[in-house]
Protein backbone atom coordinates (compact mmCIF):
# COMPACT_ATOMS: atom_id res chain seq x y z
CA UNK A 1 0.00 0.00 0.00
CA UNK A 2 1.05 3.64 -0.38
CA UNK A 3 2.65 5.58 2.45
CA UNK A 4 -0.54 7.57 3.03
CA UNK A 5 -3.80 6.24 4.44
CA UNK A 6 -7.22 6.54 2.81
CA UNK A 7 -9.04 9.81 3.43
CA UNK A 8 -11.28 9.38 6.45
CA UNK A 9 -9.13 6.68 8.05
CA UNK A 10 -9.70 6.48 11.81
CA UNK A 11 -7.31 4.27 13.81
CA UNK A 12 -9.37 4.59 16.98
CA UNK A 13 -12.54 3.40 15.21
CA UNK A 14 -10.89 0.35 13.64
CA UNK A 15 -9.17 -0.53 16.94
CA UNK A 16 -12.52 -0.40 18.74
CA UNK A 17 -14.05 -2.71 16.13
CA UNK A 18 -11.21 -5.19 16.51
CA UNK A 19 -11.63 -5.20 20.29
CA UNK A 20 -15.34 -5.91 19.96
CA UNK A 21 -14.79 -8.75 17.50
CA UNK A 22 -11.94 -10.26 19.55
CA UNK A 23 -14.20 -10.28 22.59
CA UNK A 24 -16.98 -12.07 20.73
CA UNK A 25 -15.04 -14.88 18.99
CA UNK A 26 -13.18 -17.53 20.93
CA UNK A 27 -11.51 -19.05 17.87
CA UNK A 28 -8.52 -17.57 16.08
CA UNK A 29 -10.07 -16.02 12.98
CA UNK A 30 -8.38 -15.08 9.69
CA UNK A 31 -9.71 -12.24 7.56
CA UNK A 32 -8.01 -11.83 4.19
CA UNK A 33 -7.77 -8.61 2.20
CA UNK A 34 -7.58 -10.50 -1.09
CA UNK A 35 -5.63 -9.55 -4.19
CA UNK A 36 -6.36 -7.94 -7.54
CA UNK A 37 -7.21 -10.55 -10.21
CA UNK A 38 -5.28 -10.45 -13.47
CA UNK A 39 -6.75 -9.26 -16.75
CA UNK A 40 -5.41 -11.86 -19.20
CA UNK A 41 -1.80 -11.66 -17.99
CA UNK A 42 -0.24 -11.29 -14.54
CA UNK A 43 1.08 -7.72 -14.79
CA UNK A 44 -2.24 -6.29 -16.01
CA UNK A 45 -4.64 -6.41 -13.10
CA UNK A 46 -8.08 -5.09 -12.26
CA UNK A 47 -8.18 -2.31 -9.65
CA UNK A 48 -7.68 -3.77 -6.20
CA UNK A 49 -10.55 -3.53 -3.76
CA UNK A 50 -10.00 -5.15 -0.37
CA UNK A 51 -12.57 -7.41 1.26
CA UNK A 52 -15.11 -5.31 3.14
CA UNK A 53 -14.72 -7.37 6.33
CA UNK A 54 -10.99 -6.68 6.23
CA UNK A 55 -11.56 -2.96 5.56
CA UNK A 56 -13.99 -2.74 8.46
CA UNK A 57 -11.33 -3.92 10.91
CA UNK A 58 -8.13 -2.52 9.36
CA UNK A 59 -9.37 0.58 7.55
CA UNK A 60 -6.87 0.44 4.68
CA UNK A 61 -6.54 -1.78 1.58
CA UNK A 62 -3.34 -3.76 2.24
CA UNK A 63 -3.22 -6.11 -0.72
CA UNK A 64 -2.44 -9.74 0.07
CA UNK A 65 -2.58 -9.18 3.84
CA UNK A 66 -4.39 -11.33 6.40
CA UNK A 67 -5.69 -10.12 9.77
CA UNK A 68 -5.44 -12.66 12.57
CA UNK A 69 -7.79 -11.96 15.47
CA UNK A 70 -9.55 -13.72 18.35
CA UNK A 71 -8.44 -16.64 20.44
CA UNK A 72 -6.60 -14.20 22.68
CA UNK A 73 -5.20 -12.11 19.81
CA UNK A 74 -6.68 -8.55 19.65
CA UNK A 75 -5.47 -8.23 16.08
CA UNK A 76 -2.22 -8.87 14.19
CA UNK A 77 -1.77 -7.97 10.55
CA UNK A 78 0.30 -10.33 8.44
CA UNK A 79 1.62 -8.76 5.24
CA UNK A 80 3.49 -10.23 2.27
CA UNK A 81 7.15 -9.40 1.82
CA UNK A 82 7.49 -7.37 -1.38
CA UNK A 83 9.81 -8.68 -4.13
CA UNK A 84 13.21 -6.96 -4.50
CA UNK A 85 12.12 -4.95 -7.56
CA UNK A 86 8.80 -3.83 -6.07
CA UNK A 87 9.91 -0.22 -5.57
CA UNK A 88 10.79 0.00 -9.28
CA UNK A 89 7.23 -0.69 -10.36
CA UNK A 90 5.13 0.53 -7.43
CA UNK A 91 7.24 3.10 -5.62
CA UNK A 92 8.45 3.03 -2.06
CA UNK A 93 5.98 1.49 0.37
CA UNK A 94 6.12 1.52 4.19
CA UNK A 95 8.00 -1.29 5.89
CA UNK A 96 6.30 -3.35 8.59
CA UNK A 97 7.23 -1.00 11.43
CA UNK A 98 6.01 2.05 9.53
CA UNK A 99 2.81 0.25 8.54
CA UNK A 100 2.24 -0.74 12.16
CA UNK A 101 2.56 2.90 13.23
CA UNK A 102 0.19 4.04 10.48
CA UNK A 103 -2.52 1.46 11.18
CA UNK A 104 -2.19 1.17 14.94
CA UNK A 105 -1.79 -2.61 15.20
CA UNK A 106 1.07 -5.13 15.17
CA UNK A 107 2.34 -6.09 11.70
CA UNK A 108 4.20 -9.34 11.04
CA UNK A 109 5.42 -11.17 7.92
CA UNK A 110 2.78 -13.18 6.11
CA UNK A 111 5.09 -16.17 6.27
CA UNK A 112 4.60 -16.28 10.04
CA UNK A 113 0.86 -16.91 9.71
CA UNK A 114 0.72 -20.49 10.91
CA UNK A 115 -2.55 -21.04 12.73
CA UNK A 116 -6.22 -20.24 12.43
CA UNK A 117 -9.54 -21.92 13.10
CA UNK A 118 -12.14 -19.78 11.31
CA UNK A 119 -12.35 -17.53 8.26
CA UNK A 120 -14.85 -15.90 5.95
CA UNK A 121 -15.01 -16.81 2.26
CA UNK A 122 -13.03 -14.41 0.04
CA UNK A 123 -14.04 -13.91 -3.62
CA UNK A 124 -11.60 -15.98 -5.64
CA UNK A 125 -10.38 -17.67 -2.47
CA UNK A 126 -7.14 -17.12 -0.58
CA UNK A 127 -4.63 -19.97 -0.95
CA UNK A 128 -2.67 -19.11 2.19
CA UNK A 129 -5.75 -18.96 4.41
CA UNK A 130 -6.95 -22.25 2.98
CA UNK A 131 -3.54 -23.80 3.56
CA UNK A 132 -3.51 -22.64 7.20
CA UNK A 133 -7.08 -23.81 7.83
CA UNK A 134 -6.50 -26.98 5.76
CA UNK A 135 -9.88 -26.38 4.15
CA UNK A 136 -11.83 -23.81 2.14
CA UNK A 137 -13.84 -21.37 4.31
CA UNK A 138 -17.58 -21.93 4.13
CA UNK A 139 -20.49 -20.54 6.11
CA UNK A 140 -21.71 -24.10 6.62
CA UNK A 141 -18.68 -24.77 8.84
CA UNK A 142 -19.65 -24.11 12.50
CA UNK A 143 -16.63 -21.91 13.28
CA UNK A 144 -16.87 -19.91 10.05
CA UNK A 145 -20.59 -19.49 10.61
CA UNK A 146 -19.99 -18.22 14.16
CA UNK A 147 -17.44 -15.72 12.81
CA UNK A 148 -19.94 -14.57 10.19
CA UNK A 149 -22.58 -14.04 12.85
CA UNK A 150 -20.15 -11.99 14.96
CA UNK A 151 -19.24 -9.81 11.96
CA UNK A 152 -22.91 -9.30 11.07
CA UNK A 153 -23.65 -8.29 14.65
CA UNK A 154 -20.90 -5.66 14.49
CA UNK A 155 -21.56 -4.31 11.00
CA UNK A 156 -25.36 -4.04 11.15
CA UNK A 157 -25.26 -0.85 13.23
CA UNK A 158 -22.78 1.75 12.03
CA UNK A 159 -20.55 3.54 14.52
CA UNK A 160 -19.90 7.30 14.39
CA UNK A 161 -16.97 6.95 11.98
CA UNK A 162 -18.96 4.78 9.59
CA UNK A 163 -21.88 7.21 9.66
CA UNK A 164 -19.54 10.09 8.81
CA UNK A 165 -18.15 8.10 5.88
CA UNK A 166 -21.66 7.28 4.63
CA UNK A 167 -22.47 10.99 4.71
CA UNK A 168 -19.33 11.72 2.66
CA UNK A 169 -20.36 9.09 0.12
CA UNK A 170 -23.88 10.56 0.03
CA UNK A 171 -22.56 14.07 -0.68
CA UNK A 172 -20.47 12.83 -3.60
CA UNK A 173 -23.41 10.77 -4.87
CA UNK A 174 -25.67 13.83 -4.86
CA UNK A 175 -23.03 15.79 -6.80
CA UNK A 176 -22.74 13.00 -9.37
CA UNK A 177 -26.47 12.93 -10.05
CA UNK A 178 -26.52 16.69 -10.47
CA UNK A 179 -23.67 16.35 -12.96
CA UNK A 180 -25.61 13.66 -14.81
CA UNK A 181 -28.69 15.87 -15.02
CA UNK A 182 -26.52 18.71 -16.33
CA UNK A 183 -25.09 16.49 -19.08
CA UNK A 184 -28.52 15.33 -20.26
CA UNK A 185 -30.05 16.66 -23.45
CA UNK A 186 -31.84 15.15 -26.47
CA UNK A 187 -29.37 13.41 -28.75
CA UNK A 188 -26.69 12.77 -26.10
CA UNK A 189 -25.43 9.23 -25.63
CA UNK A 190 -26.10 7.51 -22.32
CA UNK A 191 -22.38 6.96 -21.75
CA UNK A 192 -21.77 10.73 -21.85
CA UNK A 193 -24.12 11.17 -18.90
CA UNK A 194 -22.48 8.20 -17.17
CA UNK A 195 -19.04 9.75 -17.70
CA UNK A 196 -20.18 13.03 -16.12
CA UNK A 197 -21.33 11.13 -13.04
CA UNK A 198 -18.07 9.19 -12.77
CA UNK A 199 -16.06 12.40 -13.13
CA UNK A 200 -17.87 13.82 -10.11
CA UNK A 201 -16.68 10.84 -8.06
CA UNK A 202 -13.11 11.06 -9.33
CA UNK A 203 -12.88 14.80 -8.65
CA UNK A 204 -13.56 14.05 -4.99
CA UNK A 205 -10.94 11.32 -4.72
CA UNK A 206 -13.61 8.63 -4.78
CA UNK A 207 -14.72 5.88 -7.13
CA UNK A 208 -18.02 4.29 -8.07
CA UNK A 209 -19.38 1.85 -5.48
CA UNK A 210 -20.72 -0.24 -8.39
CA UNK A 211 -21.08 0.03 -12.14
CA UNK A 212 -23.54 2.93 -12.62
CA UNK A 213 -26.76 2.21 -14.49
CA UNK A 214 -27.56 5.04 -16.93
CA UNK A 215 -30.24 4.09 -19.43
CA UNK A 216 -33.45 5.09 -21.18
CA UNK A 217 -34.46 1.44 -20.73
CA UNK A 218 -35.11 1.55 -17.02
CA UNK A 219 -37.22 -1.59 -17.31
CA UNK A 220 -33.93 -3.52 -17.44
CA UNK A 221 -33.25 -3.50 -13.71
CA UNK A 222 -29.49 -4.12 -13.87
CA UNK A 223 -28.73 -2.67 -17.29
CA UNK A 224 -24.96 -2.76 -17.81
CA UNK A 225 -24.57 -1.09 -21.18
CA UNK A 226 -24.87 2.68 -21.64
CA UNK A 227 -24.68 2.77 -25.43
CA UNK A 228 -28.12 4.15 -26.24
CA UNK A 229 -29.11 7.66 -27.26
CA UNK A 230 -31.30 9.89 -25.12
CA UNK A 231 -34.21 11.19 -27.15
CA UNK A 232 -36.85 13.81 -26.40
CA UNK A 233 -39.76 12.06 -24.70
CA UNK A 234 -37.52 9.50 -23.00
CA UNK A 235 -37.06 9.09 -19.28
CA UNK A 236 -33.44 8.56 -18.26
CA UNK A 237 -32.89 6.33 -15.24
CA UNK A 238 -29.56 6.84 -13.47
CA UNK A 239 -28.53 4.57 -10.60
CA UNK A 240 -25.10 5.41 -9.23
CA UNK A 241 -23.29 5.85 -5.94
CA UNK A 242 -19.88 6.98 -4.74
CA UNK A 243 -17.41 4.87 -2.81
CA UNK A 244 -15.12 6.69 -0.39
CA UNK A 245 -11.40 5.86 -0.33
CA UNK A 246 -12.15 3.76 2.77
CA UNK A 247 -14.77 1.73 0.89
CA UNK A 248 -18.05 3.21 2.20
CA UNK A 249 -20.87 3.37 -0.34
CA UNK A 250 -23.62 5.62 -1.56
CA UNK A 251 -26.51 4.37 -3.71
CA UNK A 252 -29.09 6.62 -5.35
CA UNK A 253 -31.44 6.38 -8.30
CA UNK A 254 -33.17 9.26 -9.98
CA UNK A 255 -35.30 9.24 -13.11
CA UNK A 256 -35.62 12.44 -15.13
CA UNK A 257 -37.06 13.52 -18.49
CA UNK A 258 -34.44 13.95 -21.20
CA UNK A 259 -36.23 17.02 -22.55
CA UNK A 260 -36.54 18.58 -19.09
CA UNK A 261 -40.31 18.18 -18.89
CA UNK A 262 -42.44 15.16 -18.03
CA UNK A 263 -45.35 14.15 -20.23
CA UNK A 264 -48.70 13.98 -18.43
CA UNK A 265 -48.53 10.19 -18.13
CA UNK A 266 -44.91 10.23 -16.99
CA UNK A 267 -45.71 12.79 -14.33
CA UNK A 268 -48.66 10.73 -13.04
CA UNK A 269 -46.60 7.58 -12.64
CA UNK A 270 -43.66 9.52 -11.19
CA UNK A 271 -46.01 10.94 -8.54
CA UNK A 272 -47.22 7.44 -7.68
CA UNK A 273 -43.66 6.14 -7.22
CA UNK A 274 -42.66 9.23 -5.23
CA UNK A 275 -45.63 8.74 -2.89
CA UNK A 276 -44.57 5.10 -2.40
CA UNK A 277 -41.04 6.18 -1.51
CA UNK A 278 -42.20 8.84 0.94
CA UNK A 279 -44.58 6.38 2.63
CA UNK A 280 -41.72 3.91 3.07
CA UNK A 281 -39.30 6.53 4.43
CA UNK A 282 -41.94 7.74 6.88
CA UNK A 283 -42.17 4.19 8.24
CA UNK A 284 -38.43 3.85 8.93
CA UNK A 285 -37.83 3.90 12.71
CA UNK A 286 -36.20 1.74 15.40
CA UNK A 287 -38.10 -1.47 16.01
CA UNK A 288 -39.95 -1.42 12.67
CA UNK A 289 -39.64 -4.55 10.58
CA UNK A 290 -38.10 -3.72 7.20
CA UNK A 291 -40.56 -6.07 5.49
CA UNK A 292 -43.32 -3.74 6.69
CA UNK A 293 -41.45 -0.78 5.17
CA UNK A 294 -41.47 -2.67 1.87
CA UNK A 295 -45.17 -3.47 2.13
CA UNK A 296 -46.00 0.16 2.93
CA UNK A 297 -44.37 1.21 -0.33
CA UNK A 298 -46.21 -1.57 -2.21
CA UNK A 299 -49.63 -0.60 -0.86
CA UNK A 300 -49.09 3.12 -1.55
CA UNK A 301 -47.90 2.45 -5.10
CA UNK A 302 -50.84 0.10 -5.68
CA UNK A 303 -53.29 2.77 -4.54
CA UNK A 304 -51.70 5.13 -7.02
CA UNK A 305 -52.05 2.61 -9.82
CA UNK A 306 -55.70 2.06 -8.88
CA UNK A 307 -56.31 5.82 -9.01
CA UNK A 308 -54.72 5.88 -12.48
CA UNK A 309 -56.98 3.05 -13.64
CA UNK A 310 -54.14 0.59 -14.24
CA UNK A 311 -55.12 -1.77 -11.43
CA UNK A 312 -58.56 -2.75 -10.17
CA UNK A 313 -59.48 -3.91 -6.68
CA UNK A 314 -58.52 -3.35 -3.07
CA UNK A 315 -54.90 -2.21 -2.63
CA UNK A 316 -54.16 -4.44 0.38
CA UNK A 317 -55.66 -7.49 -1.33
CA UNK A 318 -53.74 -6.84 -4.54
CA UNK A 319 -50.47 -6.60 -2.60
CA UNK A 320 -51.28 -9.71 -0.57
CA UNK A 321 -51.77 -11.60 -3.85
CA UNK A 322 -48.64 -10.06 -5.38
CA UNK A 323 -50.40 -8.39 -8.32
CA UNK A 324 -48.46 -5.16 -7.77
CA UNK A 325 -45.22 -7.09 -8.45
CA UNK A 326 -46.12 -7.15 -12.14
CA UNK A 327 -44.92 -3.52 -12.07
CA UNK A 328 -42.76 -3.43 -8.92
CA UNK A 329 -41.04 -6.83 -8.81
CA UNK A 330 -38.09 -6.10 -6.50
CA UNK A 331 -37.69 -5.29 -2.82
CA UNK A 332 -37.82 -1.70 -1.62
CA UNK A 333 -34.12 -1.68 -0.72
CA UNK A 334 -31.24 -3.25 1.16
CA UNK A 335 -28.54 -2.66 3.75
CA UNK A 336 -25.92 -0.03 2.91
CA UNK A 337 -22.40 0.24 4.28
CA UNK A 338 -18.99 -0.95 3.12
CA UNK A 339 -20.78 -2.60 0.22
CA UNK A 340 -23.62 -1.12 -1.73
CA UNK A 341 -25.58 -4.27 -0.84
CA UNK A 342 -23.92 -4.54 2.53
CA UNK A 343 -22.79 -8.00 3.64
CA UNK A 344 -24.62 -9.79 0.84
CA UNK A 345 -21.49 -11.92 0.47
CA UNK A 346 -22.85 -13.62 3.59
CA UNK A 347 -26.23 -14.18 1.94
CA UNK A 348 -29.54 -14.15 3.78
CA UNK A 349 -27.65 -14.84 7.00
CA UNK A 350 -26.98 -11.07 7.02
CA UNK A 351 -30.17 -9.77 5.45
CA UNK A 352 -32.69 -11.96 7.28
CA UNK A 353 -33.09 -12.14 11.03
CA UNK A 354 -32.84 -15.61 12.60
CA UNK A 355 -36.10 -17.48 12.12
CA UNK A 356 -37.09 -15.49 9.02
CA UNK A 357 -36.84 -16.76 5.47
CA UNK A 358 -37.56 -15.46 2.01
CA UNK A 359 -41.09 -15.67 0.72
CA UNK A 360 -41.75 -17.85 -2.33
CA UNK A 361 -44.14 -15.24 -3.75
CA UNK A 362 -43.04 -13.50 -6.94
CA UNK A 363 -41.81 -10.02 -6.03
CA UNK A 364 -41.60 -10.55 -2.28
CA UNK A 365 -39.05 -13.29 -2.95
CA UNK A 366 -36.58 -10.57 -4.07
CA UNK A 367 -36.73 -8.70 -0.76
CA UNK A 368 -33.07 -8.47 0.34
CA UNK A 369 -33.68 -7.44 3.95
CA UNK A 370 -36.05 -8.68 6.64
CA UNK A 371 -34.76 -7.46 9.98
CA UNK A 372 -36.12 -5.13 12.64
CA UNK A 373 -34.52 -1.73 12.18
CA UNK A 374 -32.21 -0.33 14.87
CA UNK A 375 -30.37 2.97 15.35
CA UNK A 376 -27.21 3.04 13.28
CA UNK A 377 -28.50 0.82 10.48
CA UNK A 378 -28.38 2.29 6.97
CA UNK A 379 -30.77 1.20 4.24
CA UNK A 380 -31.92 2.27 0.80
CA UNK A 381 -35.53 3.03 -0.06
CA UNK A 382 -36.10 2.58 -3.78
CA UNK A 383 -39.57 1.72 -5.11
CA UNK A 384 -40.15 1.77 -8.83
CA UNK A 385 -42.56 1.14 -11.69
CA UNK A 386 -41.46 -0.95 -14.68
CA UNK A 387 -43.02 -2.33 -17.82
CA UNK A 388 -40.89 -5.43 -18.29
CA UNK A 389 -41.90 -7.30 -21.47
CA UNK A 390 -40.79 -10.63 -20.02
CA UNK A 391 -43.31 -10.15 -17.20
CA UNK A 392 -46.20 -8.31 -18.80
CA UNK A 393 -46.22 -10.35 -22.03
CA UNK A 394 -46.10 -13.69 -20.26
CA UNK A 395 -49.44 -15.43 -21.03
CA UNK A 396 -49.54 -17.23 -17.70
CA UNK A 397 -49.05 -14.02 -15.71
CA UNK A 398 -51.64 -12.17 -17.78
CA UNK A 399 -54.14 -14.96 -17.22
CA UNK A 400 -53.38 -14.97 -13.49
CA UNK A 401 -53.81 -11.18 -13.24
CA UNK A 402 -57.07 -11.34 -15.19
CA UNK A 403 -59.22 -8.24 -14.99
CA UNK A 404 -57.25 -6.90 -12.04
CA UNK A 405 -55.08 -5.15 -14.65
CA UNK A 406 -56.68 -2.85 -17.19
CA UNK A 407 -54.39 -3.63 -20.10
CA UNK A 408 -55.95 -1.05 -22.40
CA UNK A 409 -55.48 1.68 -19.78
CA UNK A 410 -51.91 0.54 -19.24
CA UNK A 411 -51.17 1.11 -22.93
CA UNK A 412 -51.69 4.85 -22.37
CA UNK A 413 -48.53 4.84 -20.22
CA UNK A 414 -46.25 3.36 -22.87
CA UNK A 415 -43.80 6.27 -22.51
CA UNK A 416 -42.79 4.98 -19.07
CA UNK A 417 -40.51 1.98 -19.53
CA UNK A 418 -38.88 2.10 -16.12
CA UNK A 419 -38.92 4.57 -13.25
CA UNK A 420 -37.21 4.39 -9.84
CA UNK A 421 -36.56 6.90 -7.02
CA UNK A 422 -33.99 5.95 -4.37
CA UNK A 423 -32.64 7.48 -1.16
CA UNK A 424 -30.04 6.47 1.41
CA UNK A 425 -31.54 6.45 4.90
CA UNK A 426 -29.87 6.18 8.31
CA UNK A 427 -31.97 4.84 11.18
CA UNK A 428 -31.70 7.17 14.20
CA UNK A 429 -33.08 7.16 17.74
CA UNK A 430 -36.02 9.42 16.83
CA UNK A 431 -36.67 7.83 13.42
CA UNK A 432 -34.64 8.36 10.28
CA UNK A 433 -32.26 10.75 8.53
CA UNK A 434 -32.21 10.84 4.73
CA UNK A 435 -28.53 11.13 3.87
CA UNK A 436 -29.27 12.08 0.27
CA UNK A 437 -32.02 14.64 1.00
CA UNK A 438 -30.07 17.38 -0.80
CA UNK A 439 -30.80 15.76 -4.18
CA UNK A 440 -34.06 16.96 -5.72
CA UNK A 441 -36.83 14.46 -6.37
CA UNK A 442 -39.91 16.67 -6.70
CA UNK A 443 -40.97 16.53 -10.39
CA UNK A 444 -40.96 20.33 -10.59
CA UNK A 445 -37.50 20.59 -9.01
CA UNK A 446 -35.51 18.21 -11.21
CA UNK A 447 -33.11 20.47 -13.14
CA UNK A 448 -32.10 18.93 -16.45
CA UNK A 449 -29.74 20.17 -19.18
CA UNK A 450 -29.18 23.93 -19.22
CA UNK A 451 -31.12 24.46 -15.97
CA UNK A 452 -28.92 21.93 -14.20
CA UNK A 453 -25.73 23.39 -15.71
CA UNK A 454 -26.70 26.81 -14.44
CA UNK A 455 -27.02 25.39 -10.91
CA UNK A 456 -23.60 23.73 -11.20
CA UNK A 457 -22.06 27.03 -12.23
Amino acid sequence: MAASLPAGFDAAATAARRRLLAASVTDRALLAAGAAPARNYAANVYPFRASSHFLYLVGAPVEGAVLSIGGGDPGTLHVPTPPPDDALWHGVTPDRDALSALLGLPVRPLEELASGEAALPTPGGDPLVERVLRRRPTLEHPKDGALADAMIDLRLRHDAHAQAELRRAAEATVAAHRAGMAATRPGVREHVVRAAMLEAFFRRGMDAAYGPIVTVHGEVLHQRASEGTCEAGDLLLADGGAETAGGWAGDVTRTWPVSGAFSATQRELYAAVLAAQEAAIAKVAPGVRYRDVHLASCVTLTRGLIDLGILRGDAEELVADGVHALFFPHGVGHLLGLDVHDMEDLGDRAGYAPGRARSAQFGLSYLRLDRDLAPGMAVTIEPGFYQVPGILEDPARRAWAGDRVDWMRLAAFADVRGLRIEADVLVTEPGAAVLTAALAKDPDALPVGAAARAQLD
